[in-house]
């Protein structure tokens, strides 16, 4: 049985503006999901649909076997949330703060769990600091220990590296790792490549509040993994050369500018091939650069040819 399981999800506010349109998913326990799409899309209304924060209009949301309407309370046991925005009380010390959330769920102190939590986020130093006086990141890192002060089997992740250091990204990840070994579920929304391609296991894309993708991680990724190499060219031509025809190559800028798409999961890049060819078609260049885009940029692209098939 799924650990989440969204039937017919649906969302409509008083102004009309229908932000999710007959949502199914089944999330499994123990996985990571990361939930992807550009803004607007109905990313974070989902998630606190789930979490209890918004109203659906229509639809079912089982968690742990718990119905969020029939049975609130034990649904949202089983959550842990950590929100983008950063809100958090700023006279309250970080050991009371995280020590409370674990009472609002009704379970018994235990220091030794809030310690470790504390520890595995670097804040265990920190324990006796206002919260007023952290960083920014920091302040994340307390928003983690409070989501995960009362146990939850299932741990919500909006933009979680959002404008944080590279330092909390990686204690973030380790911990969700950590977390994933113990048998806890990971939602999260990112826009970056690299986080989807180094944590989930499953993709699910969102488009005008409407699921038009869920696969595998590694299958997405062969299709997603790819960088862009452009290459401003000294003259510019008006037709790629027959003899680089095996390359995915597209002219831009006029002709000033020739693009070589790549995978970047691929043995070799062909790179090293195509600079070669270059230099034997006589095409020389001032300067060259790589990109690899968002996941946003790359789901915008998706999105829209979605919307062209609809």
């Amino acid at each position: 049985m799924p650990i989440i399981s969204i039937s017919q999800l649906s969302k409509t506010y008083t102004s009309g503006f229908t932000a999710l349109r007959d949502i199914d998913l089944a999330i499994e326990a123990g996985e990571i999901f990361a939930l992807l799409g550009p803004n607007g899309a109905g990313k974070s209304t989902l998630i606190n649909i789930v979490c209890g924060i918004v109203t659906p209009s229509s639809g079912t949301v089982l968690v742990d076997g718990h119905d969020i309407a029939g049975d609130y309370r034990a649904a949202r046991r089983a959550i842990g949330l950590v929100p983008q925005e950063l809100t958090t009380d700023a006279f309250e010390t970080v050991l009371n703060t995280v020590s409370f959330s674990r009472g609002l769920f009704g379970l018994r102190p235990d220091p030794g769990h809030i310690e470790r939590i504390l520890r595995a986020l670097s804040l265990w130093d920190k324990r006796d600091s206002r919260l007023m006086t952290l960083s920014g990141g920091m302040k994340r890192r307390v928003l983690i220990a409070k989501a995960l002060s009362h146990e939850p089997r299932v741990l919500f992740l909006d933009e979680p590296t959002a404008g944080v250091d590279v330092e909390l990204r990686q204690d973030m990840w380790r911990l969700v790792r950590e977390l994933r070994q113990q048998g806890v579920t990971v939602i999260l929304t990112t826009h970056y490549i690299e986080e989807a391609e180094e944590m989930a296991d499953r993709i699910g894309v969102i488009r005008r509040g409407e699921i038009i993708l869920v696969e595998e991680k590694a299958a997405l990724m062969r299709k997603l993994g790819r960088k862009q190499l452009t290459l401003n060219l000294q003259q510019p031509i008006t037709a790629i050369p027959p003899e680089l025809a095996d390359y995915e190559l597209a002219l831009a800028a006029d002709g000033r500018e020739l693009v070589y798409t790549y995978d970047t999961r691929a043995e070799r890049t062909g790179i090293t091939g195509l600079l070669t060819g270059l230099a034997a078609a006589g095409i020389r260049f001032n300067d060259l650069h790589t990109e690899q885009s968002s996941l946003e940029d790359i789901f915008v692209g998706l999105v829209r040819e979605e919307g062209a098939r609809a």
